[in-house]
């Protein structure tokens, strides 16, 4: 049954007509829709004794819901139609849309419609059980918009959404509360926004929290893909940037990833930002309760970022950046900048803390290609406990003046890094692999860095040695390299230095310090710095072959194998072993099983065969210097002839 009244008719005569249409229908349930000249139709369940009017017809009330008889332009009774408790329904249909708000919060949702711009005000919802109002958005419209604002708590559903606003944002959600963006399961839902004012296409004052396991396009035309003026989490659901002026996706207090896929592309900033929201950092709280740090949280699921802009991020944490599990694949072509606010050169970096920088899981793939380009940068401490990295970097230094550059390295901590487990491969074309401006420690994982042009691994600090595997391989310059002390007091080490005055292992003896080596695996292709002081036993063969695997034995048992490398540049300078036991050396070796480390350059837990013993002779690492006389490089050293 379906009955259409029209206001036309004296509003005496109509009221009286739907409250007996409305008591005398048979026991079916109906609906009653309301529509107004605002383009917004309110869905009530059939019940007169809700439904007054006052005012000689000028009011009519119905279930909590005002509204002025002049706004009326239609009343249906349809008992087809039933609308969902707590729903607001948005369809979009080319240059209209219609919406649909159920009885229950239709005393707390006002709006127009104009076109397919729609225009919500959402006020109190405490009288509906402490539910939260569910706004449905669904169809598709090339020139419309869903903006809303209010101060209470909601979800918004994209349940196969198309739409573009030429003129701002495709959604703005002015309300400072929680927002929950639900994408719909199975379900494509693309936002695209225009010229004008507005901060992203997606625009979310307060917390946004994607769900759902849909899938969300973005295109930012005017500043931000996606926005949130408070915290953003993603869990489940795919998010794809395809363009943004600015950042793909920007917010403030923290960025929390759960689960779920993100892909930026084609952004003219960063790929994901976020800052404090404040003055200063309240520290992270648990379950991030009114937190704001600025930090980046990232706990699963998987991120693809590729950016091109000068001096952009790929994932940039105005706090902390914490990686705790998930798959990262983030590529910079940028080149350096000049950031005339701080005054100073600024490379891209896949990866960028202005505070510490913690990675204890996931498989993160690195790569810059630009001046100036870093894969990991933290103002702070690095500190990696666990996890798969792989960094490269193939870019020059970016020079803004004489003394103004910056220069590409794979990883760089400001203050200090610490490394005890994990798998890292680090790769730097022009400058440092791995790079602490502090202290530098590795107690674990396997270590592999590789320069072509500068040292390997580099601390400006002290650098100790105490455990796990660490290959430094520098051509162009040293192995290993401590402006400090370098201490190895455990551990496998595997350093290749560059031909004379490069060392394998260096230490800032000019400055008084030493490298002092107490315990641990060493094999070298290259001499140590001079004046060593050698607690442990140290043994040398000069000559050494190209491309050739070489068994490192101690008390008879294999615990090392590395391959030397096939240029010759770095052979010519002979090989130092140690153990903490009896040494043996054998080249030639065969191996079969364990595994490969060092990128094919190394393998531990492997069954050797074959090969022959290494004549080795005593190497003590003292002496004075370069010179004839020296300890290291020349005749009458203590154990180093070139």
């Amino acid at each position: 049954m379906k009955q259409i009244i029209s206001f036309r008719m004296n509003w005496l005569l109509c009221l009286s007509f739907i409250i007996f249409s409305l008591s005398s229908s048979p026991v079916m349930a109906q609906t009653m829709t309301v529509r107004t000249a605002q383009g917004v139709s309110y869905v009530f369940t059939a019940n007169s004794d809700d439904m007054t009017y006052s005012d000689n017809g000028k009011s009519l009330t119905i279930q909590g819901k005002a509204f002025s008889t002049s706004d009326i332009t239609g009343i249906s009774i349809d008992e087809s139609v039933a609308a969902v408790k707590n729903t607001v329904t948005v369809n979009y249909d080319g240059t209209s849309a219609s919406v649909l708000v159920a009885g229950n919060v239709a005393p707390y949702v006002t709006g127009t419609v104009n076109g397919a711009h729609v225009s919500l005000t959402q006020t109190n919802t405490d009288d509906i059980d402490g539910d939260e109002i569910t706004y449905t958005l669904s169809g598709s419209s090339s020139d419309g918009e869903f903006s809303m604002t209010g101060s209470y708590k909601a979800t918004v559903e994209l349940n196969g959404l198309s739409l573009t606003n030429p003129t701002g944002a495709a959604i703005s959600i002015m309300d400072g509360k929680r927002i929950n963006i639900s994408v719909q399961k199975d379900t494509q839902n693309t936002l695209t926004d225009g010229s004008g004012s507005q901060k992203a296409a997606f625009y979310v004052k307060g917390h946004a929290e994607f769900k759902g396991k849909g899938t969300l396009n973005v295109y930012g035309n005017y500043a931000h893909a996606i926005k949130s003026g408070d915290y953003l989490s993603v869990k489940n659901c795919t998010i794809n940037v395809l363009s943004a002026v600015k950042d793909g996706i920007s917010c403030n207090e923290y960025f929390l990833m759960e689960s779920g896929s993100i892909s930026i592309s084609g952004v003219g900033d960063d790929g994901i930002q976020a800052d404090l929201d404040g003055t200063s950092s309240t520290g992270e709280k648990t379950g991030h309760e009114d937190e704001d740090t600025g930090n980046v949280y990232i706990q699963g699921g998987t991120i693809t970022i590729t950016i091109s802009a000068a001096a952009a991020k790929g994932i940039k944490a105005g706090g902390d950046m914490k990686v705790t599990d998930g798959t990262l694949d983030i590529t910079t072509t940028g080149n350096g900048a000049y950031d005339s606010d701080e005054k100073d050169a600024k490379g891209c970096a896949a990866l960028k803390s202005d505070g510490n920088m913690t990675i204890s899981g996931g498989t993160l793939t690195l790569k810059s290609t630009g001046t100036g380009g870093k894969c990991m940068k933290a103002d702070g401490t690095l500190t990696i406990t666990n996890g798969t990295i792989t960094a490269t970097t193939t870019g020059s230094q970016y020079k803004y003046s004489n003394n103004i550059t910056a220069s590409a390295k794979a990883i760089k901590a400001d203050a200090a890094l610490v490394i005890s487990g994990g798998t890292v491969t680090a790769t730097s074309k022009t400058h440092e692999a791995i790079e602490s401006k502090g202290t530098l420690e590795i107690s674990g994982g396997v270590v592999s860095a590789t320069s072509s042009s500068d040292d390997a691994i580099n601390s400006s600090g002290d650098f100790t040695i105490s455990g796990g595997y660490v290959m430094g391989y520098a051509t162009g310059n040293d192995g290993l390299d401590a402006n400090g002390n370098f201490y190895l007091k455990g551990g496998n080490v595997y350093a290749i230095g560059s031909r004379q005055p490069e060392v394998a292992i260096d230490a800032n003896t000019e400055g008084g310090k030493k490298l002092y080596i107490t315990g641990g695996n060493l094999v070298t292709v290259g001499p140590l710095e001079n004046n060593s002081q050698l607690t442990q036993s140290c043994y040398q063969n000069a000559s050494v072959s190209a491309n050739t695997w070489y068994g490192l034995y101690q008390d008879g048992t294999l615990v090392m194998a590395v391959k030397t490398p096939s240029a010759t540049s770095n052979l010519g300078t002979g090989m130092i072993v140690s153990t903490s036991g009896t040494t043996t050396l054998k080249s030639g070796i065969s191996l079969s099983g364990g595994n490969t480390i060092f990128g094919g350059m190394g393998n531990v837990g492997g069954t050797a065969s074959g090969g022959s013993a290494v004549t080795l002779s005593s190497y003590t690492g003292s002496g004075g210097g370069m010179g004839p006389g020296g300890g290291g490089f020349g005749p009458g050293g203590g154990g180093w002839r070139w």
